[in-house]
Order: C-alpha cells, then structure tokens, then sequence
C-alpha cells in the first residue's frame, strides 16, 4: 500500500486544485495520506480536509516556525481538538533553530506541551528538528522519562547522533524527497542506519518534490519516487520497502485501521 505519512493540503499552494491533487495521488496509488496541522488556527481548515475523504487522516499541533502565535498552548488545548474523529496524530511541532521564527525558549516550551498532549492521548508525536540536535535530544530524553510516547522524527534530515538517541527511545523515521537529491548523502547515510521496522515515506508536500521533479511544487502523486530511492538506499526490493513502510506506518498511526486504505 502506497501511503503518503505527511502532507500538507490546507498550504495555500493546493487552494485552487486541492481536488485535482487528491484525485491525481489515488491514480497514482496513494491509499492514504496524513494531512498535518502546522498551527492551532489552521486545524479546523486541516480537520475539514479529513472528514471530506475517506482516505485522508489529521493531526492537532503547532510547527517551531508558529509556536510565537500561543505562546501559553496547553496540553488541554491540543488533547480536546486531538479527541475529535479522524485526528491521528499530535504536531507537526519541535525545535528550528535554522530559522528562529519563534523565539527559542517558546519553541521549546510549546514542544514540551506537545510531548505531553502525545503523553496523554497515546497518539503519537509528530517531531521537526533542524540545526537543534542537542536540545531535541535533551527534550526527548527528558520528555519520554515522564511517560513514554510514540513519536516520529519527521522528514529526517539531522545528524547520525540524534537519530541513534531518537532510536533508543524507538522513534520512527520519515524519509522524504530530500533522499533524492544529488547532494544529499549525508542523508542518505543515516537512512542506511534507520531501524528497518520504523521507517516510513511521506513527500511533505508541496516542499520538497523528489527528482525528477524537483523545484516544482510537491504533490502525494510523487510518493513513488521516495519509495524507489528508500528501496534502493536500502537494498531492498521495492515490494519489501512498500510492505516494510506499510506495516510501520500503522505500527506508527495504530488508530488508522488497515482496512481503511480500501476505502478511498
């Protein structure tokens, strides 16, 4: 089952063909997608998305880049809008310290706020890192030692050092189209070492479209190609990639039902 874990189809560039996309994504065999809350004023837009398809799952969180806009987000706050049908997921949330958006003291404070509502809920943690190694570290480490939670490290594209810690508490790992880039094999080498049963795909869209298609807007079609180059990375045949990401995915997302791919 082709399944795209991270989308972003509320983004403004999918405003005039968010019906087009979704429809070229199934011809292209995509079954489900995880479409991701970058800010709580964007979750009721991101929710409806869910609820209109069948095949389409949400989550409740606030990106590093917009932690400024609640600075005083509550755990309450997300686990209310996270018992809504359909919401899988907590975040997309973390720390960027490429950036500096938010302030950094805020981003970690919101941070911490999402760890507990993932805590809380069972669901899991949704995590975007950048140039911010050691305090995710610090974060998770101390985060999982009041309660474990599932949680995934999104669009991985930190150093071996934080993905081996981030193992150790069992994260999961998202491989996107970054993988294909020619300059990317920093990446690529921490793939090789990613734990086989926690690794699934997701295109980030519309960032970040894989070769061939990159410096065009991303879009769930294009999910193959991140498929094909985590297959060859690893040296696996493409059915085991599909069937290994397919089976993490719903280890990841447990309330997602498998039978819900069939529904689209």
């Amino acid at each position: 089952m082709l399944i795209d874990s991270h989308v972003n189809l509320h983004a403004p560039q999918f405003a005039e063909d968010q019906a087009e996309v979704i429809a070229r994504a199934r011809a292209a065999g995509v079954r489900l997608m995880v479409t991701i809350c970058d800010k709580v004023s964007s979750f009721e837009a991101v929710h409806a998305i869910a609820m209109d398809h069948a095949d389409i799952w949400a989550t409740v969180g606030t990106h590093p880049h917009e932690a400024k806009e609640n600075p005083q987000l509550s755990a309450l706050d997300l686990m209310s809008l996270a018992a809504r049908p359909k919401v899988v997921g907590i975040g997309e949330c973390g720390l960027d310290f490429h950036y500096d958006l938010s302030p950094r003291d805020i981003q970690a404070r919101v941070f911490r706020v999402h760890a507990e509502a993932a805590r809380q809920t069972g669901l899991p943690l949704i995590v975007h890192t950048r140039e911010a190694d050691a305090a995710m570290a610090e974060i998770l480490e101390e985060e999982h030692a009041k309660g474990p939670f599932k949680l995934l490290m999104h669009c991985y594209t930190s150093g071996p050092g934080l993905a081996r810690r981030a193992a150790e508490l069992g994260a999961w790992f998202s491989v996107s189209g970054i993988a294909t880039f020619k300059a990317a094999e920093e990446v690529r080498a921490v793939i090789r070492d990613m734990p086989a049963e926690r690794i699934i795909v997701e295109t980030d869209c519309p960032y970040l479209a894989p070769v061939p298609y990159r410096g065009r807007r991303n879009e769930p079609a294009y999910i193959p190609h991140i498929l094909a180059k985590l297959a060859e990375v690893r040296g696996w045949p493409l059915a085991e990639a599909e069937a290994r990401t397919t089976d993490a995915f719903f280890d990841l997302f447990h309330t997602i039902p498998r039978s819900a791919g069939a529904l689209a």
